[in-house]
């Protein structure tokens, strides 16, 4: 029953992520989706891209801590860390 509620929390944060990545690309971005991630690759900016992208991430992990779901927090906990060594890899190779 943990696990099942640990990987519930990560696949929230994954998605959340996720979105929160669009939706800053497109707000801020005047190019699509694709250019804006292309012109991101060729500038090196994809682990700042993520990094924005986690902001949401945050919604997520207090809003389950504020209904008490500790063990999902945790998994969202586990999804930011995952970006974090992804957004590391691009910043060192």
């Amino acid at each position: 029953m943990i696990k099942k509620e640990i990987l519930i929390g990560l696949i929230v944060g994954l998605i959340a992520n996720t979105i929160g990545t669009l939706l800053y690309i497109i707000i801020f971005s005047d190019f699509g989706i694709i250019e804006t991630y292309q012109a991101a690759v060729q500038q090196g900016h994809v682990g700042s891209l993520l990094a924005l992208g986690a902001i949401l991430n945050l919604v997520a992990f207090f809003g389950f801590l504020r209904i008490r779901r500790d063990y999902r927090a945790r998994g969202v906990m586990i999804a930011t860390l995952f970006t974090a060594m992804l957004i590391l890899y691009y910043k060192v190779f």
